[in-house]
C-alpha cells in the first residue's frame, strides 16, 4: 500500500521542482547540474557533519523511518 504524502512533504517538492525549473530558465542545462553538484554536496558536508556531532554526543541519534 503507498503511504499519504503529507503536506509539508509535497510543499518541499513542489519548491524543489520550482528552482530546478528556474535554474534551467537561467542557467540552461550547466545551471540545473551546478545545482544537482550543489546539492550532492551539502548532503554530504551535512551528513559528515551530523555524524562528527553525534560522536561527540551534541546531536541526538538518527532518526528511524
Amino acid at each position: 500500500m503507498v503511504r499519504k504524502k503529507s503536506l509539508r512533504s509535497q510543499l518541499y517538492r513542489g519548491a524543489r521542482d520550482l528552482g530546478n525549473v528556474e535554474a534551467v530558465k537561467h542557467g540552461g542545462v550547466e545551471g540545473l547540474a551546478k545545482r544537482d553538484a550543489r546539492r550532492v554536496v551539502y548532503r554530504k558536508t551535512n551528513m559528515l557533519t551530523g555524524s562528527f556531532l553525534r560522536a561527540l554526543g551534541l546531536q541526538g541519534t538518527k532518526r528511524k523511518r
